[in-house]
């Protein structure tokens, strides 16, 4: 699960999108920044987000940044429109701090500076969140939307949707542990600029086991919910495409 890894992530050194971060004065703070005193955790917390936001849309919102996590906050299974972001470095806290008010949509987002405590605090709420609602935690959603789904081809192919950037092949594996998956079966998809999406293709043996990989459909994989859905070898390729 990726909740018992996520403190394993959050390294101060380490990208979120798995790119080290660049020579600029903007990613690497100078040696002496913080003589004599330990470093602050360089999280920040973001406030009014758009209820149907990804972190796809944060990271845009924070283009440039080095984001090492972004947690969602839940309260009772839903939204509230507030998330957490860890950054490479505490100077990029003062960049973030500059999209204060800045707009997502039609939603202005405020930025505030936050703490590792309180960090930490949401992840351990999530945790139980997630334990307390239900075994399986979905979320709503609507008859059609259901009968599409069950309605479609199944070729043995899935596509995820709403997954960590975090996340690695090794989570996806657990989270199919009913289903014999190799690490070769698993396609994260990229954007132009070589960073995750937070989509991912799976192949599986066959039809009956995509078919039956779609009971985890809207199950949590650490805090966040999964989407699956019924894909093509087509769908796949020229997704992956995309990101090359």
């Amino acid at each position: 699960m990726m909740g018992t890894k996520r403190q394993r992530v959050v390294e101060p050194a380490s990208s979120f999108f798995g790119t080290p971060p660049g020579p600029s004065f903007m990613y690497n703070p100078a040696p002496y920044a913080y003589v004599g005193q330990p470093p602050p955790f360089p999280v920040v917390k973001l406030r009014g987000l758009p209820f149907d936001c990804s972190e796809f849309d944060v990271a845009e919102f924070l283009h440039g940044l080095d984001i090492v996590d972004i947690l969602f906050v839940h309260k009772n299974g839903k939204f509230t429109g507030e998330a957490f972001c860890v950054l490479a470095y505490p100077l990029q806290v003062d960049f973030a701090l500059q999209r204060n008010r800045q707009n997502m949509g039609r939603r202005y987002v405020e930025v505030y500076r936050s703490k590792r405590q309180d960090y930490y605090k949401a992840i351990a709420n999530e945790v139980y969140d997630t334990r307390v609602s239900s075994p399986r935690r979905t979320m709503p959603r609507s008859k059609a939307y259901d009968e599409g789904k069950d309605s479609a081809e199944h070729t043995g192919i899935l596509r995820l949707r709403g997954l960590p950037f975090s996340a690695g092949k090794d989570d996806i594996i657990d989270f199919f542990k009913d289903f014999v998956l190799s690490e070769e079966s698993i396609h994260f998809t990229m954007n132009s600029e070589g960073r995750p999406t937070g989509e991912a293709f799976v192949e599986f043996a066959g039809a009956e086991d995509s078919k039956a990989a779609m009971a985890k459909d809207r199950m949590t994989l650490g805090s966040r919910y999964i989407e699956l859905f019924p894909s093509s070898s087509a769908e796949m390729d020229e997704a992956l495409s995309r990101g090359r």
